[in-house]
């Protein structure tokens, strides 16, 4: 299958690919710059270029695909609600060239749109936090319409560089000299391994059904307690509980997630997909960062 990636310089791109390379499939990777497109080119992809703002790029991508993986997104929390809307164009633009085709289309989202009031949050619960990204809701209305679209949701993605939303909570430590949580710190995220979560995105390409959602998740929760002592003893810094009056000056932008408890499970996805995690752990991980 000749695959069209957005986001394939990425995090999680860059392991998409290997995936895909190693099961025989064709690489056809987005890329803004000379070397995003140098790099595809040497992990054995092809480079198209473009961006997620070009939407004459990713029809064009869409075009020469027998399938598309989107795991692009514009990581600007200053303009979140702006890169949203960017995200939702790009979804639909991709729909539309995919429209009347069998060609699979697999979207990513994450495990927060979901509060499930203290039970791990399942592929079959409906979004219902206030989180402004709407991937998920505008991949299923393109299933709806009759296109093979699938969504991933995605936990905090870990490997010993980077760590998703824990990345910026060691910035906030460095920043603020404590690292920290709120209350008792007992609310929960859930968390994969970068090597576990890409191959999750080339399952649901082959086997996925449409309207369907996949938990790309290693470990259901993971209290923000115990974050926030790992990242106390790596960053030699005191660990403090801060009053839920005082975390949205001392979080910023993260302040809704620090003090959310997100539990997900991935128990449905294992099954339906043949998945299984197998990589170490977020903690681990956290505890040898070099971030």
């Amino acid at each position: 299958m000749r695959v069209f990636l957005t986001g394939a310089t990425g995090f999680i791109g860059t392991r998409v690919i290997t995936e895909l390379l190693a099961a025989g499939h064709q690489v056809l990777g987005l890329a803004r710059t000379d070397a995003g497109a140098n790099a595809l080119t040497a992990a054995g992809a092809q480079a198209h270029r473009g961006s997620l703002e070009d939407l004459e790029s990713l029809r064009s991508g869409a075009a020469q695909s027998d399938g598309v993986i989107h795991c692009g997104f514009v990581h600007d929390f200053s303009k979140f609600a702006e890169n949203c809307e960017i995200d939702r164009l790009a979804i639909e633009t991709i729909g539309a060239e995919l429209k009347g085709s069998d060609r699979p289309f697999v979207v990513t989202s994450g495990t927060g749109v979901v509060n499930t009031a203290g039970r791990p949050s399942t592929e079959d619960d409906e979004p219902n936090t206030p989180f402004p990204r709407v991937s998920e809701q505008t991949a299923l209305s393109l299933a709806a319409q009759g296109l093979r679209a699938s969504v991933v949701r995605l936990p905090q993605v870990h490997d010993a560089y980077k760590a998703g939303l824990v990345t910026y909570l060691v910035a906030v430590a460095r920043q603020t000299g404590v690292s920290a949580y709120i209350g008792e710190g007992l609310n929960r995220w859930p968390a994969c391994h970068v090597l576990d979560a890409a191959p999750v995105y080339k399952l649901a390409l082959e086997k996925g059904v449409a309207g369907t959602r996949y938990h790309a998740v290693g470990e259901e929760g993971i209290p923000l307690r115990e974050i926030a002592e790992s990242l106390g003893r790596g960053l030699s810094l005191p660990v403090v509980s801060k009053s839920p009056e005082e975390a949205a000056a001392h979080f910023g932008f993260l302040s809704f997630f620090a003090g959310a408890d997100l539990p997900a499970s991935s128990a449905r996805t294992q099954q339906r997909l043949g998945w299984r995690p197998t990589h170490g752990g977020l903690l681990a991980d956290l505890d040898q960062a070099k971030f």
